[in-house]
């Protein structure tokens, strides 16, 4: 049976850090939403320029151009054993859509207090080159290992996580319970440190899986 992920959280619950550990433990590929739509604005397609003026508002993208790109992506090879997918679906009109073009086979929610990840994401630093991601509470230094300098994206700045943490609480959170009716959804404490949320998401899924 195809192991088909989705990770929910809000902004900063550390969703990114462990879906690189999901995917490479159950060997699926880890897509990501905003991985795409930044490939996109990187390479100044006209759906990426699109994105980019959302994005950097803190509002969701238009959910006729999120879901065709997830659409596609589903469809490439390395998905055929299943795939985790980060950042969508972010809208029960989403979850709905995703309905239609996959069977979803566990669902797990990364749930930290809201009150905490204000500070969490502003202090997030990033590597264009990498990817590498990095707080500044605990990393001191401009530089990620690679050797570039980290920067600060624009969806990470304080007015903007504000808009974002409320688009979550109105138009996200309600995927939580969307979720629960179907049977599908279980909850991790995303309150606790890197490892032990990591093990704790292993233990779920190895139960499901």
């Amino acid at each position: 049976m195809s192991k088909n992920i989705i990770l929910l959280g809000a902004p900063g619950a550390g969703k990114g850090t462990q879906a690189v550990r999901i995917a490479s433990r159950y060997g699926i590929p880890h897509i990501s939403t905003g991985d795409i739509f930044r490939k996109n604005i990187r390479e100044g397609t006209p759906v990426g320029l699109k994105a980019k003026e959302y994005i950097d508002g803190g509002k969701l993208v238009p959910d006729e151009v999120t879901i065709a790109l997830v659409d596609d992506r589903l469809k490439e090879s390395d998905c055929v054993k299943g795939w985790l997918l980060d950042g969508f679906p972010r809208t029960t009109a989403q979850a709905e859509a995703l309905d239609k073009i996959a069977t979803v086979t566990t669902v797990v929610n990364v749930d930290v207090d809201l009150d905490k990840l204000a500070g969490r994401i502003t202090s997030r630093r990033v590597c264009p080159d990498c990817g590498g991601s990095y707080s500044t509470l605990t990393h001191k230094s401009d530089d990620c290992a690679c050797g570039s300098k980290l920067i600060q994206r624009d969806d990470d700045k304080e007015e903007t996580v504000k808009s974002r943490l409320n688009v979550y609480a109105t138009s996200t959170a309600p995927l939580i319970e969307y979720y629960r009716k179907k049977g599908v959804l279980k909850t991790a404490n995303g309150n606790k440190g890197i490892d032990e949320v990591a093990a704790e998401i292993a233990r779920i899924l190895d139960n499901q899986l």
